[in-house]
């Protein structure tokens, strides 16, 4: 399942000690380091996870595993098809990780807050599902235009780059007879496409795009637990999403 990586990507992860990280702007807040002092120098990749229980999912499995551990560091025992895949593997890597299970779009900047600027940095970034759930859904155009101006305020002061932005998947598999919401489906599917367009503009902008709404469509109810939530196996094919970008 897993698509060869382009040269682009190759080439990135050559040249990982210099880093692709624009420092952030004299605007930016306090997440950012001085823009006198430049980015801090440390080997490898520093991998950080900022979003929602997509990435922090590890209260949700026995094991405590969620997709930047194992991008990290595959758990060989559990998932032998990803044995030496991991970012360790390829070299020093480490996480830091910001998620935080429930959150929404503004909770974002409080989750940078403190963020050092380092060279080999790659920011991992789900949001939009809480969103959804809390009143996006049924929105009829303002929301969805707040959306979008919290998740602009919040790449501009991030510095990181890239950013890879994982869309929203959908647990009812595009089965209308599986909607949960409480909004009618077709309402409740149309501001799901416009969120999962904005977060796809975002990422042209800023690095790229990790499709976890395609991926999981073609998934199996045992990716999901209560409902919407990634099981262990789903942190695992979150993994296997952003891995394809890394």
């Amino acid at each position: 399942m897993r698509t060869p990586s382009s040269p682009g990507r190759r080439s990135w992860l050559a040249a990982v000690g210099a880093a692709w990280l624009s420092p952030a702007s004299p605007t930016a807040s306090a997440a950012a380091s001085s823009p006198t002092s430049g980015p801090r120098q440390e080997a490898g990749i520093r991998l950080c996870t900022f979003g929602d229980s997509i990435l922090d999912c590890g209260h949700y499995n026995e094991h405590g595993i969620d997709p930047g551990r194992l991008l990290i560091r595959n758990d060989d025992a559990l998932f032998p098809e990803f044995r030496g895949r991991d970012l360790s593997s390829r070299g020093p890597a480490r996480l830091e990780h910001r998620a935080v299970a429930g959150a929404t779009v503004e909770g974002l900047e409080a989750q940078a807050r403190g963020l050092q600027a380092v060279d080999g940095s790659v920011a991992l970034l789900t949001i939009g599902g809480n969103d959804l759930l809390r009143g996006l859904a049924s929105d009829t155009g303002p929301g969805l235009r707040r959306f979008e101006a919290a998740l602009d305020a919040f790449l501009r002061r991030l510095p990181i780059r890239p950013v890879i932005l994982g869309n929203v998947y959908d647990p009812t598999f595009g089965d209308d007879e599986r909607n949960f919401l409480g909004v009618p489906a077709r309402i409740a599917r149309a501001n799901h496409r416009r969120v999962n367009e904005a977060i796809a503009e975002r990422a042209g902008r800023h690095g790229r795009l990790a499709d976890l709404h395609g991926h999981f469509l073609g998934g199996r109810t045992s990716w999901y637990t209560r409902t919407i939530e990634p099981s262990l196996e789903g942190a695992s094919e979150i993994r296997r999403v952003f891995l394809r970008q890394l």
